[in-house]
Parts: structure tokens; C-alpha cells; sequence
């Protein structure tokens, strides 16, 4: 799997996993689909992505570019 399949599998899970508890636990999970929603808009301004430098320290292979 490609760093960059592996940043939007991640970052789908985090959003389905905190909605999921925001609705069934506690609503301060919303905060967490916040958070994850406003690291993806900063990453695309800047290109600095944290998850990106883990998912490469765990073996994730760079995309081809397409």
C-alpha cells in the first residue's frame, strides 16, 4: 500500500471512528472529526503532513505520482 492510500485510509477511519463515538459516547468526539478534518486543509496549503512521516517509518511504500 502506497503512503498516500495509507493517509486517506487513516484519515476516513479516524472520521468514521470519532463520529461514531461522538454519537454513542460522548459529543466531545466531534472534536476529534475537527481535528482531522482541519489537519488535511493544513497539509494541503503546506504540504507538512504528520501522517505521512509515520506511515513511511512504518514501511508504507511512496505512490507513483498518477
Amino acid at each position: 500500500m502506497t503512503v498516500e492510500n495509507g493517509v486517506r485510509m487513516l484519515a476516513g477511519s479516524m472520521v468514521l471512528i470519532s463520529l461514531s463515538l461522538g454519537i454513542w459516547v460522548n459529543s466531545w468526539w466531534f472534536a476529534l472529526t475537527a481535528f482531522v478534518g482541519l489537519n488535511l486543509l493544513q497539509s494541503a496549503f503546506t504540504g507538512i503532513c504528520p501522517a505521512v512521516k509515520i506511515l513511511t517509518k512504518l514501511g508504507f511504500k511512496a505512490g507513483s505520482g498518477s
